[in-house]
């Protein structure tokens, strides 16, 4: 290694003399770590020796974060995926400026065969150091959160504390005051971010912020959204808030899928109807908030008299309309529901077997009709 060295300051004459106490100088800035048998090979001969003193040159540029703000943004290392194509997906979200130093930092100290797959939550203000490090962490320093359709924000909360991920009141606390991003553009003030709260599973560093993981969940509900939402929203005569209000209510009161469409259709008949009473069960239940005696969310069973006493703008019994805001959070089965409905004539529904079982329901025209199907169905 000193033969090539001093071949290399031969070379170079005077300024081989600076560069050479530049790369001491600047050691602990291009390396991350005690090398390896492979990092050993690559740090040897002209190449190795070569790109130290290229890493030594941009020593600054290795601890300078790209851009300031300490924004979160997603980013997803895909099985497989090479250094190259991870470098210029970061390039091109503005998280490291030089894609190639990027790679030869990797390349010098062995970590560019060690890139993880999986989710991660990086910030804006991140060093290339701190980027390149952050997608070394392997499966042992992530866990995966499931976050069910259908939950409110206290339900993730909770499931956030007892993974011991978060605090809830942090997780909570955040959901109300909210942060930047494109997918809440009409989203009003004064609401919390319930109804964006996307459901999925998702990987999470087990340090993650509130606001990494909203920003996880904002970033996926983006990409599952149809081309020209705003467009389809505005077909049915609502803002993009409304679709995922009038969603989340669908998404509590289906079971399966395909009766999702019919079911978005008769809260759609309903609002374009001259009474314009939703009466669905699934907001008195938000209204009545969480049962301490049996430790529910959702009350269940609920009988009418409860569903018409919760005092509450959320309750769709008292008020007519839509809600204030969403219910819960909604998955995209639900969301393209109310974006597509189906086309019906349809203003009531109701199980078609007792405690819902199979998750059928028949539907009716009339209230007449939806009376018979009571009758038929439940014997009342």
């Amino acid at each position: 290694m000193r033969k090539w060295l001093l071949l290399l300051l031969g070379l170079l004459g005077g300024s081989g003399i600076i560069l050479a106490l530049l790369f001491v100088m600047n050691r602990e800035t291009i390396t991350v770590a005690e090398a390896g048998p492979r990092a050993r090979a690559q740090r040897a001969g002209p190449v190795g020796w070569a790109t130290a003193l290229y890493l030594s040159l941009r020593a600054g540029a290795i601890d300078q974060p790209a851009t300031a703000g300490d924004t979160p943004v997603s980013f997803t290392v895909e099985p497989g995926e090479t250094a190259p194509l991870i470098a210029g997906r970061l390039a091109a979200l503005g998280l490291i400026d030089d894609p190639l130093l990027f790679r030869l930092f990797l390349r010098y100290n062995d970590l560019d065969t060690s890139l993880e797959a999986g989710a991660y939550a990086l910030r804006r203000d991140m060093s290339l150091r701190e980027v390149a490090l952050a997608l070394q962490r392997g499966r042992a320093s992530e866990v995966d959160v499931t976050i069910p359709e259908g939950w409110r924000a206290e339900q993730i909360a909770e499931r956030l504390e007892a993974l011991n991920l978060m605090e809830q009141e942090a997780f909570l606390t955040l959901v109300w005051a909210g942060i930047d991003h494109p997918v809440l553009s009409d989203h009003p003030s004064g609401q919390s971010l319930e109804g964006y709260l996307y459901p999925d599973t998702y990987r999470m560093p087990v340090d993650a912020s509130p606001e990494d993981l909203l920003a996880l969940m904002l970033d996926n509900l983006a990409a599952q959204l149809p081309a020209g939402v705003e467009d389809l929203a505005q077909e049915q005569g609502l803002t993009f808030y409304e679709v995922l209000t009038l969603a989340s209510i669908v998404e509590r009161e289906a079971v399966l899928d395909e009766e999702r469409p019919t079911i978005a259709s008769v809260y759609l008949n309903r609002l374009n109807n001259s009474r314009n009473y939703l009466e669905s069960d699934a907001t008195a239940q938000y209204a009545m908030g969480f049962q301490a005696d049996s430790g529910q969310w959702w009350k269940t069973p609920v009988t009418l008299d409860e569903l018409t006493a919760a005092e509450s703008p959320y309750n769709t019994y008292l008020n007519p309309g839509l809600p204030p805001g969403p219910i819960a959070n909604p998955g995209i089965a639900s969301i393209e529901a109310v974006l597509q409905p189906a086309q019906t004539d349809y203003l009531f529904f109701v199980c078609a077997r007792p405690n819902c079982e199979g998750g059928n329901h028949v539907f009716a025209k009339t209230y007449e009709e939806h009376l018979r199907n009571v009758k038929n169905y439940y014997g009342q």
